[in-house]
């Protein structure tokens, strides 16, 4: 089983991996789409969380990952709406707030990923991927 450290260090680079297609579903969704601020974002978050599963599954949690892939993503999806919660409020706050995130909504992006980490990798670590 991989320490704790060695854990959080996957999980945080898939992290980045998750930022990235965010974002760039979120501006796909805003330019191709016409979709707005707050419902790209609620379809890129849709993508993201969906990839970070599948990764997560593979590379962070493969020793604990369970034999029922649809019954572990509602899991996963279930227990990271807190991290999700705390991502969406920050970067919504900040995009109502702020012009220059309102231009560049991959800063509020940034800000809601770093403030749900710590809060998803404890409920991936602990709830999701947890032995029983």
């Amino acid at each position: 089983m991989h320490s704790t450290r060695s854990q959080f260090l996957r999980f945080s680079t898939i992290g980045v991996a998750g930022f990235a297609i965010d974002t760039t579903v979120l501006y796909l969704a805003m330019n191709l789409l016409g979709a707005g601020h707050y419902s790209g974002r609620a379809l890129s978050f849709m993508v993201a969380v969906t990839s970070t599963w599948a990764l997560n599954r593979r590379f962070t949690f493969h020793a604990q990952r369970s034999s029922n892939r649809l019954a572990e993503w509602a899991k996963f999806f279930t227990a990271n709406t807190a991290g999700g919660l705390t991502n969406y409020c920050v970067y919504a706050a900040l995009v109502a707030g702020s012009a220059v995130v309102a231009n560049w909504p991959v800063l509020g992006v940034a800000a809601g990923s770093l403030a749900g980490l710590a809060i998803n990798f404890n409920l991936s670590r602990w709830v999701v991927f947890a032995r029983d």
